[in-house]
């Protein structure tokens, strides 16, 4: 093949780029978090309105877990990078209309549309960070995606309540920044072709979708969305109810202290890849799974945070085992739309967290019971996934005998 017709090589600046459009999904709960209270002042008069002005926060992550299939199959016809440069234009138009409606149904319906819009910019970019990168060089990239996501939460919290100290109208203007986003990918990305030779011969019958295989790891997503998110969404109402802590800024800065240990599980992951999916899997259920019942016997603040950090620690762990396993099953010509089921389960799993907490919490007497409950679940999941690297290790040494 000849240098002018060999595919480019992505490198670091490609990287980059492809990772901070992960910000704009954890944009759009956590910038506009600050400033609940001051929307549901302004439209206090709607009736409603306490049921409503949450919607308007919540619904782009629903609509992510609902379009991200849509998303995934307009990836694999239009495009990625064209799918992705696309969204991000949108995405700021969309995202900053709240500063101008005064119509409470109107600002819902542009953050639905926000939400479809943050679903392509998902699966596009994440498609692509697997189209650019093989090996050990996607594992990285896409352990930093989720170390990205959770470290700029923290960022964007305090940005949002900055702004909402002028008004609960100005943290909308921050989704305008896609707009520097596109620019860096208009600049250095190009739309991938067959970056990988395919096996398949010419005029062969086109790609088969592994249902089989893809199938369990889209409700292991959702199994492990619901795990990710229960710490950072629950830990308020816990430390609240059953720690007495009541300052908004102290729940605050122990929710962004257990949340830095998301990066941290997530750059671990770095040096676990080389080990089979069931040991990682072991590693991060058992974490999880250990801490979550350890919360339902400890007594005080600290050992509480302790448990915390382990737990989050292992959500950073976990995420990226499981992109990287979904992309590790899917050929370039139907990436699109495995990655789009992939962010199916795994955002569904962040709006189901709540209500099954909930449910649970009610049948079992509290909180902490209700989280011991998810880390027996999770126990199990680490069992599994033991017993499946036990499996594997026996079957190669059986290999290795009849190699013999």
């Amino acid at each position: 093949m000849s240098a002018s017709t060999a595919p480019r090589a992505a490198g670091t600046l490609q990287g980059v780029l492809l990772l901070l459009p992960i910000t704009m999904a954890v944009m759009g709960v956590v910038v506009l978090s600050p400033v609940l209270p001051g929307m549901q002042a302004h439209f206090q008069a709607i009736p409603g309105a306490e049921y409503w002005v949450p919607i308007a926060l919540t619904v782009p992550a629903l609509c992510i877990a609902l379009l991200s299939p849509i998303a995934g199959a307009l990836v694999d016809a239009f495009g990625r990078r064209r799918t992705l440069l696309t969204a991000l234009f949108l995405y700021a138009l969309i995202g900053v209309l709240p500063l101008i409606l005064d119509s409470l149904p109107a600002i819902i319906v542009s953050r639905a549309v926000l939400g479809a819009l943050e679903a392509a910019i998902v699966t596009s970019s994440t498609t692509l960070i697997g189209d650019y990168f093989q090996g050990p060089e996607r594992e990285k990239w896409l352990a930093y995606q989720t170390a990205l996501a959770s470290a700029s939460a923290v960022v964007l919290f305090a940005i949002g309540g900055a702004l909402g100290n002028l008004s609960w109208r100005a943290p909308f203007a921050v989704y305008a920044s896609s707009l520097v986003f596109l620019g860096g990918l208009l600049l250095w990305t190009w739309e991938p072709s067959h970056l990988a030779p395919t096996t398949a011969p010419p005029g062969s019958a086109a790609v088969r979708f592994p249902w089989g295989s893809l199938a369990p790891l889209c409700a292991l997503a959702a199994f492990g969305g619901i795990m990710f998110f229960t710490v950072q969404i629950q830990l308020g109402l816990l430390l609240s109810n059953y720690y007495q802590v009541r300052s908004p800024a102290l729940i605050g800065l122990l929710t962004a202290v257990g949340s830095l240990s998301v990066p941290l599980g997530s750059f671990a992951f770095r040096r676990a890849a080389r080990l089979p999916v069931s040991y990682q899997l072991l590693l991060s259920f058992g974490l999880l799974g250990a801490s979550f019942v350890g919360m339902h016997h400890v007594a005080g603040v600290t050992p509480l945070m302790a448990l915390v950090v382990i737990n989050q620690f292992g959500c950073g762990v976990l995420l990226p085992t499981l992109v990287v396993w979904a992309m590790g099953r899917l050929p370039f010509e139907i990436r699109g739309r495995g990655t789009g089921l992939f962010m199916t389960g795994w955002w569904l799993g962040q709006f189901l967290s709540p209500q099954a907490i909930t449910l649970l919490a009610k049948k079992l007497g509290g909180l902490p019971a209700a989280l011991q409950a998810f880390g027996i679940l999770c126990l199990v999941a680490a069992a599994l996934s033991g017993l499946a690297a036990r499996g594997r290790k026996s079957d190669m040494a059986r290999t290795a005998r009849v190699a013999e």
